[in-house]
């Protein structure tokens, strides 16, 4: 039994039908759109030219396919005019063509625009191609997503606005209003709305190859249909408007001859530099996004500078035509991919048959009723509006889908280069406020519950269990810049509030990304409110990026400790705790034995000492000043005050000097007179204070420590009587 021939075909040749196929089919979307983009743009006062038009979009078509299908990291990508480039280039003949008529109207209006559509396109692959080759590129995906979805909702709302401009012959303005209301008028807008309709019910849930082109021939036939129903000739409903005035052939225009360019407007160019940076913007975004939407859909990788590269190339060449810019598209290229092709031939066959359409297309159009075109404009237009005012709300926040809704009325209203410009400072701002909610704390310990590594022994141990609250540590996180780090400011003045005790500050650095200028302002804020309560501030695995900023601002100084592990600052600040605490604990012992020798029972010593309040002065500090109310006793454990009182010839002289272990101020506290001296510290002491309410509370509660309290100061005024007697006795001498 011998196989079919068709099964005996030679690999190669079977790989080439499919691209083939699969370019043939991608082909009757370039032609169909080809056709709806092209009376998008040659609309209005260019209406005349539109067989010029239907020429330059399948030329750039076929260069576009040539092109790309030759040089694509993706073999099998298809590129042609997209909507959304048609729909900028649409916006640039338009404000050209109002430009040259307000200054002459009887200027001739189709060189000035291919030369622009040249310059532009031109100056669009220079750009693309110096994006390929600096790898600069893949700047644009940073651009905030709702200025892009603004940015396109507006190109979708211009498509729109063209859609009824190609169906009724005249814009949507509030001048025109009054046009809209003719009953031809209505039915022509009603009938392409109709049209759109059913390429959504159809066409947009299914997305065959075929389908379009059937859709719009019934569409056709329908169309016809009703004007032979209505009795309408195909005479009568071209001179109604109803249908398309077939060229009798494609015009291809050389656009660099030396009449065009020294006739050519060149003083318009400055005041349409907005409309062209967004054709270039528009053009470089689409080749991006469209790129990866193709690498996502087909599972393949692609080089993003070799795209660029390639694309630039392509627009030079349709710019040196005179033609207007494209890139790949998705559709077209998914398209023919799912119909097999896989090479460089189908993009050759995408250009032969949009090249063939040079000598096709005027038959088409001539059949072709305005309401099948304007429908599909009107479906394009409302899809893009679809997608990026109703569907992107579910995938952004409310501010983000408030600014897409700003930036798309800023563009309508002033323009694409005004929209982006605002678009981006209304996207940083939200992106600062968002990342100034994100918490910069990722977490935050003290010295009870994370400790370093170092084995103590248990004394030690009890003291950091009891005092370790003295260190509080913040792992921090993110970048920090002004907004999240005044928000640390914020948390270090809430913590310190809530633990006064503090006095070791840790901040470890170890999952900050980086940290800006006006951050080191709000550290700064945190330094001094450190110094203030005497907290000492300790830096672990600062980044030099960080430092830098740091030490510039001043904030890292001699009392700001760096260590670079957490370890080894937690160990230095346990040292110090217990070092300290140690201290205090041999002071408050040496105290607790002093009183209990003065009341001769330890348990009312220690309820004693809990009463009265540290006091720590330096030499030459007052204590208390003579004329002040005598609200207190001193209890002096280490040092040397003086009591000190005016001199004759001004100063102050020394009458007394108490030591260690000794009293001051007991008559004063029982009296509540007024102090009649000054006392002040000759050398660094230790004093505990006993206040007049500490010393009221006790006679309330504690009687019993209270009479011993009396007993101690009688002995005591006893004690200092018996020793004035005696210098009286020695005076008298």
């Amino acid at each position: 039994m011998q196989s079919s021939p068709l099964l005996r075909l030679n690999p190669a040749i079977t790989r080439a039908l499919n691209d083939v196929l699969g370019g043939a089919a991608a082909s009757v979307l370039t032609v169909t759109l080809g056709l709806s983009y092209s009376v998008l743009i040659f609309a209005g006062p260019l209406a005349s030219y539109l067989s010029t038009g239907v020429g330059v979009t399948f030329m750039a078509s076929a260069v576009l396919a040539l092109v790309v299908g030759l040089g694509s990291s993706l073999r099998f990508a298809i590129a042609a005019p997209e909507a959304s480039t048609a729909a900028m280039t649409g916006i640039v003949a338009s404000s050209l063509v109002e430009r040259i008529t307000a200054v002459d109207p009887t200027a001739p209006l189709l060189a000035p625009v291919l030369v622009t559509f040249g310059l532009v396109s031109i100056a669009t692959g220079l750009v693309l191609c110096t994006f390929g080759v600096t790898r600069i590129g893949r700047a644009i995906r940073y651009v905030p997503y709702p200025v892009v979805g603004g940015f396109l909702g507006a190109t979708g709302c211009l498509i729109l606005l063209g859609a009824i401009r190609v169906i009724t012959g005249q814009p949507l303005q509030l001048a025109t209003l009054g046009r809209f209301a003719n009953t031809t008028t209505v039915f022509e807008l009603s009938a392409a709305c109709a049209m759109a309709a059913v390429l959504y019910l159809t066409w947009h849930r299914s997305r065959t190859p075929i389908g379009l082109p059937l859709i719009l021939i019934a569409g056709t036939i329908a169309a016809h249909v009703a004007f032979w129903v209505a009795g309408i000739s195909p005479a009568e409903a071209q001179a109604l408007g109803w249908t398309f005035h077939p060229p009798q052939q494609i015009g291809l225009e050389w656009p660099w001859s030396v009449q065009a360019l020294a006739h050519y407007p060149w003083s318009t160019l400055p005041e349409l530099s907005g409309n062209l940076i967004a054709v270039i913007f528009v053009t470089a975004s689409s080749t991006l996004f469209n790129t990866t939407g193709v690498e996502v859909a087909t599972h393949r990788e692609a080089d993003l500078e070799r795209e660029l590269n390639v694309t630039g190339i392509a627009n030079i060449l349709c710019g040196a035509l005179g033609g207007y810019t494209g890139c790949i598209s998705v559709s077209r290229s998914i398209l023919n991919f799912s119909a097999g092709g896989r090479g460089r031939l189908s993009g050759l066959t995408s250009a032969a048959i949009s090249a063939s359409m040079l000598v096709v297309a005027p038959t088409l159009l001539g059949f072709m009723p305005k309401l099948v075109l304007g429908g599909l404009l009107v479906y394009l237009g409302s899809d893009t509006l679809h997608k990026w005012i109703v569907q992107s709300r579910q995938r952004l926040s409310a501010p983000e889908y408030l600014s897409l809704l700003a930036i798309i009325l800023i563009i309508l209203k002033w323009g694409f280069v005004a929209g982006i410009l605002i678009g981006i400072v209304i996207g940083c701002t939200i992106f600062a406020l968002s990342a100034a909610r994100v918490s910069s704390v990722k977490f935050g310990f003290d010295g009870t519950e994370y400790r370093s590594s170092l084995d103590r022994p248990r004394d030690e141990q009890a003291l950091l269990a009891a005092h370790g609250r003295n260190i509080q540590g913040l792992m921090l996180q993110s970048y920090l810049f002004f907004g999240s780090a005044n928000r640390l400011y914020q948390h270090v003045k809430g913590l310190l509030h809530r633990h006064p005790e503090c006095r070791f500050l840790v901040f470890d650095f170890k999952l900050v990304t980086g940290i800006d200028s006006s951050a080191a302002y709000s550290f700064d804020q945190i330094k001094r409110t450190a110094r203030d309560r005497g907290i000492e501030l300790v830096l672990v695995h600062l980044p030099p990026g960080a430092a830098k900023a740091l030490r510039a601002s001043g904030f890292i100084s001699p009392e700001v400790r760096i260590t670079q592990e957490l370890d080894h600052a937690l160990e230095w600040c346990e040292n110090d705790i217990i070092a300290r605490h140690r201290g205090q604990a041999r002071e408050e012992a040496s105290l607790r034995d002093w009183l209990t020798q003065i009341l001769g029972d330890e348990d009312d010593a220690a309820r004693l000492g809990r009463r009265c309040e540290r006091l720590e002065v330096r030499a030459g500090e007052i204590i208390v000043r003579a004329g002040e109310a005598a609200d207190s006793m001193h209890f002096i454990l280490d040092g040397r005050v003086g009591i000190m009182i005016p001199a004759e010839q001004g100063g102050m002289t020394r009458v007394r000097s108490l030591g260690r272990c000794t009293t001051i101020g007991e008559m004063g506290l029982v009296a509540r007179t007024t102090r009649s001296a000054t006392i002040q510290a000759e050398i660094d002491s230790v004093l505990y204070v006993l206040g007049a309410q500490q010393f009221d509370a006790i006679k309330d509660e504690d009687p019993a420590l209270s009479q011993k309290l009396l007993t101690y100061f009688v002995s005591v005024m006893a004690e200092r009587l018996t020793f004035a007697n005696r210098t009286i006795a020695v005076l008298r001498r």
